[in-house]
């Protein structure tokens, strides 16, 4: 049990880990752990739509794609190019205190391969959340996330999430709450 005491630590790390992407688009945020949440459901969603995959996988992949994170920490495009991380030995030392040790790398082998449907839909779920906190950013003036958003579309690889991600770049990101009831706004009620 204590190995297992130490995981959920170690995945509890993962909210105090930024992405460090933020960094170079100049606002914002964002923990891993935060980033991971919203790409599972992506990865849901995308799951229900293909309505032949595993959404249970999709979301499992989605939601372990970054754990190794909380050993390595998050590396953005540019640290990539200068930087080599063993993430397989981040992954194969956490595997080897899990009892489900072979389960956990099995999914970051298929998440990193992209070779079945689940890993394909789960690799699209992590670039459709990216997509939409550069919507999210260029929503509040920042002029940068036009730049980012045509290699983020670049990396998608199914139709689903490309008809997504132009709906989503199409879709005013705090209209979603607002819903034109003038009533209520200045109100606070229905009448």
């Amino acid at each position: 049990m204590k190995n297992l005491a130490n995981f959920l630590f170690e995945v509890g790390m993962l909210k105090r880990t930024p992405r460090t992407g933020f960094q170079f688009l100049g606002s914002g945020a964002e923990s891993v752990a935060e980033h991971s949440f919203r790409t599972a459901i992506i990865g849901y969603t995308l799951a229900q739509i293909d309505g032949q995959v595993d959404a249970a996988r999709v979301m499992q992949l989605c939601l372990f794609h970054d754990i190794p994170e909380a050993r390595t920490g998050d590396l953005n495009y540019v640290n990539k190019k200068y930087v080599k991380v063993d993430e397989m030995k981040a992954v194969d030392d956490l595997a080897a205190q899990l009892p489900f040790g072979d389960d956990y790398r099995q999914t970051l082998i298929e998440f990193n391969a992209k070779q079945t449907p689940e890993a394909l839909i789960a690799n699209d779920a992590d670039q459709l959340e990216m997509i939409l906190a550069l919507k999210e950013h260029k929503d509040l003036g920042n002029r940068y996330a036009d730049e980012w958003y045509p290699f983020s579309i670049e990396r998608l690889k199914t139709d689903a999430a490309r008809q997504l991600a132009a709906s989503i770049w199409n879709t005013d990101s705090s209209k979603w709450w607002f819903d034109g009831d003038r009533n209520w706004w200045v109100n606070g009620r229905h009448e």
